[in-house]
């Protein structure tokens, strides 16, 4: 006689309970799948599974399918073929440099790149014997003249952190790539919509790009994520694989607020546009400012190669007030704002303005004075002309 097996406790039950709910549910958005564990059928499903390439799931680290839909989501608004996902936009500079230089290798990166990727070369890859330079991303020609054969990777970052001087990018990818330099672009501030950095002119594109989804992607300033999205599989390979041996994964949540949205990107960016232009042309004409900073107005550094390549351009621009006023009486008058909140970042629904000191940022600055720099929100604009207008009165106080 068989012995029948006891009833399981309820608190294994809880546990193995042997529901599964119908195959068939269907939402605009999709699915949050949160997990460290990924169960598999047998041990032979185990050992056959690959992460690599997307087939099949294996520890929470390497995907799940919440994660893989953002790639896939964000691998096409970059217009690439793969993307990985990284807990922040420098992480996802620290992947592509990590992944794709060695000791004795050499990365050429901006003056004007965002500050960290240049600190991380300094720091970090110096340290793992890893050479760097900052070059002239407005001379082209510099460049290619600068290009050793130690020289494994190129950064481009169009429009320089701060200062907005916009880059002819395509030279610069052309004048990288003669020399058997891989290019890898700082994609953030055209947010996959103000051009595609992987179809530039002639045939050209970029190797990698980096992307902070903090910023336009993620849009509410509560998610900090980044991505590095390629056309090649080789790269995707190495890239994929130094982040698995990096470890670094995303959380689901912060995966569900990007996926919430990203449906909304090209319209938060069209207004951002729309309001960053009108408040720059407004700035533009006030006597307390030197320049105007902003790639969609004639005579900032770079225009004509922002003509050529974009369509639109980030809420995000800088103004320098003219030399007769200090940098106490600027710091006045950015304290004097009420509706621009004093913080880092941008591309979130609350106006921001940071104050910066050039002669702090660039060995060769080009212009002298204080630099504000403001990122607009989502805030009607002529409240933002209105607020700008009366911290003005700070300045002479």
């Amino acid at each position: 006689m068989t012995e029948r097996a006891p009833e399981p406790s309820i608190e294994t039950t809880l546990i193995h309970h042997p529901y599964q709910p119908p195959a068939g549910f269907s939402a605009p958005q999709p699915g949050v799948f949160k997990a460290s564990t990924v169960i598999f059928s047998n041990v032979a499903a185990m050992r056959a599974r690959n992460w690599k390439e997307k087939v099949g799931y294996t520890y929470g680290l390497h995907g799940t399918p919440t994660t893989f839909t953002l790639e896939e989501r964000i691998a096409t608004l970059e217009g690439g073929a793969h993307t990985v996902l990284v807990p922040s936009g420098l992480a996802a500079i620290a992947l592509t440099d990590v992944a794709l230089l060695r000791a004795g290798d050499e990365v050429l990166i901006p003056d004007n790149a965002y500050n960290p990727n240049k600190e991380l070369a300094r720091h970090e890859l110096a340290g793992w014997g890893i050479a760097h330079r900052f070059y002239d991303p407005m001379d082209a020609n510099a460049l290619a003249a600068s290009v050793t054969p130690q020289t494994k990777l190129v950064w481009i970052e169009p429009p320089g952190s701060v200062t907005m001087e916009f880059p002819d990018v395509p030279n610069l990818v052309r004048a990288a790539r003669s020399k058997g330099a891989l290019v890898a672009l700082d994609n953030t501030w055209g947010a996959g919509l103000a051009f595609n950095p992987f179809k530039l002119e002639g045939g050209l594109g970029v190797d990698v790009s980096a992307h902070a989804l903090t910023k336009y992607p993620s849009g509410g300033g509560d998610v900090l994520m980044g991505s590095v999205t390629t056309r090649d599989p080789a790269l995707h390979l190495r890239l994929n694989a130094a982040h698995m041996r990096m470890g670094w994964g995303v959380g689901a949540n912060d995966v569900e607020a990007l996926l919430r949205a990203l449906p909304s990107l090209p319209l938060r960016y069209a207004a951002a546009d729309r309001a960053g232009r009108t408040l720059a042309q407004w700035w533009a004409t006030r006597p307390e400012v030197a320049q105007v900073l902003h790639p969609a107005l004639s005579g900032s550094p770079g225009h004509e190669h922002w003509a050529r390549l974009c369509t639109q351009s980030a809420g995000l621009f800088s103004v320098v007030f003219d030399e007769r006023y200090t940098a106490r009486q600027v710091d006045a008058f950015v304290d004097a704002l009420r509706l621009f909140k004093i913080g880092f970042s941008w591309a979130g629904p609350v106006s921001l303005v940071v104050p910066y000191d050039l002669s702090m940022m660039r060995k060769q600055p080009r212009w002298r004075g204080t630099l504000v720099r403001f990122s607009l929100g989502l805030e009607a604009v002529d409240d933002l002309i209105a607020d700008s207008r009366q911290a003005l009165a700070a300045l002479d106080g």
